[in-house]
């Protein structure tokens, strides 16, 4: 088994997202830990590939720039002999969002009645529910339950596979989780079949709205799209064209100060906007195909 690295560092309640997303890139499992409101906030994410030096300090300048801080003291160890799975999940609750029950296999007891429970580990690929983005596509996914039939879904980025699987427990229905990260891809399907919803969530390794598997499967009543606002923009005539009148779509991944942007660059594809929901700095997107 080859060691494992934990990079660490502390910043600030406010700008610990900012500085997620940034470490999110180097495809560890990231584990946050905050104290009171007002205090600091531990970031330490668990790597099986030492990144170099240049690009974590690239990563955390950037970070620090789009917070206008200081670049933060980080440390880098060597722990060849942890259990990087169950470290990783240690701190790590069961989460609750609307009718859903995040819970990690490290978690004893059975989820309660009435709930749609979901196991998912902390790993390789962006989505355990923990982060904002993620949290408001549950949200915003749980109200949408509440008015709107689903025959097809469609989650574009599934990353863990968190949203197809939401949408397949809801519904049983076909859903089609499309990413471009090969690690990712295995992590979703591994998800998948950990939850028993291999026949519903099919899992496809591609790039956006390929014609192949995308195109062929749409229509969709329902897109997720939990990635970053620049590809949401690039992507907003693709989601048009491949979403059915009527449909919904939950984009996320979105800074409070581009959400403007983005919703402007959906209402001229042809999409108006239902609802907006907001944790901390990340804006979730409601919006519906005329």
């Amino acid at each position: 088994m080859p060691d494992v690295l934990r990079l660490s560092l502390s910043v600030s309640a406010q700008t610990a997202p900012v500085f997620e997303e940034a470490l999110e890139t180097l495809g560890g499992a990231l584990v946050t830990e905050a104290g009171d409101a007002d205090g600091p906030v531990s970031l330490d994410i668990y790597l099986t590939q030492a990144p170099e030096k240049p690009e974590i300090l690239a990563l955390l300048t950037a970070a620090a720039l789009a917070a206008n801080v200081d670049v933060p003291h980080y440390r880098l160890v060597v722990l060849p002999d942890v259990d990087w799975v169950s470290e990783s999940q240690k701190g790590l609750p069961v989460i609750r969002a609307g009718k859903f029950y995040l819970y990690g296999s490290h978690i004893e007891e059975r989820p309660p009645a009435n709930v749609v429970p979901l196991l998912i580990d902390a790993n390789a690929a962006f989505g355990t529910g923990r982060h904002e983005s993620t949290f408001g596509c549950l949200m915003a996914l749980d109200q949408i339950a509440k008015s709107t039939r689903c025959r097809r879904a469609l989650d574009m980025g599934a990353g863990s596979g968190i949203l197809a699987m939401a949408a397949a427990k809801l519904w049983r229905v076909p859903v089609l989780a499309v990413e471009l990260d090969p690690v990712a891809v295995n992590v979703a399907r591994a998800n998948v079949r950990l939850n028993g919803l291999q026949s519903h969530v099919t899992v496809c390794l591609a790039a956006g709205y390929a014609p192949r598997p995308v195109g062929g499967a749409a229509p969709f009543d329902l897109v997720f799209a939990n990635i970053l606002a620049g590809p949401l923009m690039a992507m907003a005539t693709s989601l048009s064209r491949h979403l059915a009148p009527g449909g919904v779509a939950v984009l996320s991944g979105i800074l409070r100060s581009q959400a403007r942007a983005v919703i402007a660059r959906h209402r001229a594809v042809g999409l108006t906007l239902d609802r907006r929901i907001s944790f901390g700095d990340w804006v979730t997107l409601v919006l519906r195909r005329k």
